[in-house]
């Protein structure tokens, strides 16, 4: 079993080293955008009432 998943690495190991990089640059991506958002501590919208528009 192990000599099958040695072999299916050895076969794949461009396509897996893709993938890995990808999710790598996307989760670094997201941290980077993370960050940014939290330090420009902006406040929230706050909605006081519903305005309510007349059916056409």
């Amino acid at each position: 079993m192990l000599s099958n998943f040695k072999q299916f690495v050895k076969k794949n190991q461009e396509d897996i080293i893709l993938v890995v990089g990808v999710i790598l640059i996307s989760l670094l991506s997201f941290a980077v955008g993370y960050i940014t958002a939290e330090d420009q501590g902006k406040t929230p919208l706050k909605i006081e009432r519903q305005i309510i528009c007349p059916r056409v």
